[in-house]
């Protein structure tokens, strides 16, 4: 049986993990080498696209932070997880959830859906 919290966490914590070699540490044991990330806003194809995205979340949310939310659950190879992402400590502005595929025991693809973003902004905004 597939443990979701686990890979739920390993993977937020790659999301949050702002230096980029560990990140890259992170990925290499999480994701296959051609993984595939897709939501509304980006997307990529494998472990170099994918860090690309997450640094460039980093980029424009330097205090934010991902955190999960509820249970995750999953069977078979594939697992779902909500999340938030805002300031530490404080409820997330923006928060989604994921829909996940495994290989190996390692995330194949993400397809991230976004469930909240900030009324006064457009969605594009928060990319």
């Amino acid at each position: 049986m597939t443990d979701a919290t686990a890979i739920a966490d390993r993977y937020i914590a790659a999301w949050n993990e702002t230096d980029p070699d560990m990140r890259r540490r992170l990925l290499s044991q999480i994701w296959t080498e051609d993984g595939t990330y897709r939501d509304p806003l980006m997307q990529g194809e494998g472990l170099d696209q994918i860090d690309t995205l997450i640094a460039a979340v980093h980029e424009r949310f330097p205090t934010f932070r991902f955190a999960l939310t509820g249970t995750p659950d999953g069977y078979g190879d594939c697992i779902r997880f909500s999340w938030e992402l805002g300031p530490e400590g404080a409820d997330g502005i923006v928060k989604g959830t994921d829909f996940a595929t495994l290989q190996g025991g390692r995330l194949k693809t993400v397809a991230g859906f976004l469930d909240q973003v900030p009324a006064q902004a457009p969605a594009e905004a928060v990319a």
